[in-house]
């Protein structure tokens, strides 16, 4: 069996595409709720805005609002 410095040496001669998709699946061998069923949810979670946001529902907001918005969350947490 091969060391990990020896994977990661072999690793890092990949192209860029091909070692995320090598530390995507790595990761994907740890995780605790199958792929799958997480892919899922987060479609219907997805489709579900797109339809709220199609349907007048919800708005768009610029994404300096929207990081803003989140700075002043985590600020007020600490």
């Amino acid at each position: 069996m091969k060391s990990v410095a020896e994977l990661l040496e072999e690793a890092g001669q990949l192209p860029p595409d091909q070692r995320l998709t090598l530390a995507h699946r790595l990761i994907a061998t740890t995780e605790l709720v199958p792929p799958s069923d997480v892919e899922g949810q987060w479609d219907n979670v997805i489709r579900e805005r797109i339809a709220r946001y199609d349907r007048g529902e919800s708005k768009a907001s610029p994404v300096r609002e929207v990081l803003s918005r989140i700075d002043s969350r985590l600020n007020d947490d600490r």
